[in-house]
């Protein structure tokens, strides 16, 4: 938004606001937590003291609005995007570690280990519109027809010779809404979770069969660790993108106590996913088979062939998806109601997939379904990981608070000349957000000069 387009009264705040002495102090706060689109504001006091009698002394009350502001935390991109993306740090930190070694606990002998990305994606519902490739890599069209061009039992084609552009509102929609099985749709993303745990368990009984052991036999010798993260497809289910690592049995990182390398980890996965089937109980009509996609692709890390993906790669590639949620379809963060679902503003096709997993939550089968409908029926955590693929996500904010403490516990020694400090520390919760329109603006148009920085000096890399 320009300045020009901005509402008098917001213009007015931003005067105001930039006006006042304790100006400074106020962009220092925006500054020190990273430009969150909707801090948390906090009031209270921290007091430092000695045995010696010394204290330092610190409040709220001398801060502009008497308020301190510290990070929100929201993961999803669309919420805040700056701490989207020092979540997104953090998990690239822990893929990282877990694919080359080298830090966090994790030995840099874990790059011998097979290691392989996979990503499971879900089976087709129906054809929708989507974007194609030829044999020389350009774009191809839709779905051309194949012999002579034939309508659906809804008088609908079933071929579609479009070019279609990545912006293009219409990929992902159903070429006929009517054929379109928008129950299984919504069971399989009701369903995903209970999936992706009976393919790990698949997965160590197809390594056993290969290298001729029992079940038992095989994990005495070998443990399967991964970290997967869920990503919404554009017609609104979701799929894994998931490093999936061969390790042994101990807690030191050690190799797997068996001959198998990063290729037969590979088949092992394709065989494992092809073979995973789950029977669900559908309300008012058979039983339905849910399963993975026969879109299955994998990929080995470490000390691959040229070509293949580098430790870096893949989770720069994974860390990226553990941003998002289904926000990009115009649902939101917030769980929706019976007061909500008629004001909904998005697609046909999201309309119906709303609808559906509305109607599915009502019977027991489906108890609980209407508390993710938000989420298109997935319940599932975003990002997940085995015990023992790397560090953890809490293990590196402790990390990150243990700095920042010690850094203000220095500085306080500094000033109280005492290797001894006891700290008193009394915190209410003031609110989130800005308080203003106009601080909001101000605050976003910051963040949005540091995103241009970080830019930047990645590019110049």
């Amino acid at each position: 938004m320009t300045p020009t387009a901005l509402p008098p009264q917001t213009v007015d705040e931003i005067v105001t606001r930039a006006a006042r002495p304790d100006f400074d102090r106020w962009a220092e706060q925006v500054t020190r937590c990273g430009h969150c689109s909707r801090p948390v504001r906090l009031r209270g006091c921290v007091e430092h003291r000695t045995g010696t009698g010394g204290r330092v002394a610190y409040s709220t009350e001398a801060e502009p609005d008497r308020v301190l502001m510290i990070r929100c935390g929201n993961r999803r991109a669309a919420v805040c995007p700056s701490c989207s993306w020092e979540y997104a740090g953090d998990m690239w930190q822990l893929l990282y570690a877990g694919a080359a070694g080298g830090r966090k606990g994790v030995p840099e002998s874990i790059r011998s280990h097979p290691l392989v990305f996979a990503t499971l994606t879900a089976p087709g519902f129906g054809p929708v519109h989507t974007t194609r490739a030829d044999r020389t890599g350009g774009p191809a069209r839709c779905r051309p027809a194949h012999g002579t061009p034939r309508l659906c039992p809804h008088r609908r084609p079933t071929w579609c010779t479009a070019l279609h552009a990545e912006d293009d509102p219409r990929l992902g929609q159903p070429l006929c809404p009517d054929c379109y099985d928008y129950r299984g749709h919504i069971a399989f993303n009701w369903h995903a979770p209970e999936l992706w745990r009976r393919f790990t368990i698949n997965l160590r009984r197809t390594l056993a069969r290969q290298t001729g052991l029992t079940a038992t036999e095989f994990v005495r010798r070998c443990r399967v660790s991964f970290v997967k993260v869920a990503e919404f497809q554009r017609r609104g289910v979701v799929h894994f993108h998931a490093l999936i690592r061969l390790d042994g049995t101990g807690d030191d990182y050690q190799p797997p106590q068996l001959s198998v390398d990063a290729a037969e980890l590979s088949e092992a996965i394709r065989q494992a996913a092809a073979q995973v089937r789950l029977i669900v109980a559908m309300p008012e009509g058979p039983d339905l088979v849910l399963r993975f996609g026969t879109q299955l692709d994998t990929q080995t890390v470490n000390g691959s062939p040229v070509g293949e993906l580098t430790p870096e790669h893949a989770a720069r590639y994974i860390a990226k998806y553990a941003t998002k949620s289904a926000d990009d379809f115009g649902l939101g963060e917030r769980r929706i109601t019976p007061e909500t679902l008629t004001l909904l503003v998005v697609s046909n096709h999201v309309d119906r997939l709303v609808r559906t997993a509305w109607q599915l939550g009502e019977h027991d089968a489906y108890e609980g379904l209407r508390r993710w409908v938000h989420m298109l029926g997935f319940r599932g955590h975003f990002a997940t990981k085995s015990r023992r693929y790397s560090t953890t996500l809490g293990a590196i904010r402790r990390e990150r608070r243990s700095y920042r403490q010690r850094q203000t516990a220095e500085h306080a020694r500094e000033l109280l000349d005492d290797e001894t400090t006891l700290v008193v520390a009394h915190w209410e919760f003031a609110g989130v957000g800005y308080l203003t329109a106009g601080d909001t603006t101000l605050a976003h148009s910051a963040a949005a000069r540091a995103r241009e920085r970080r830019q930047t000096a990645r590019d110049a890399a």
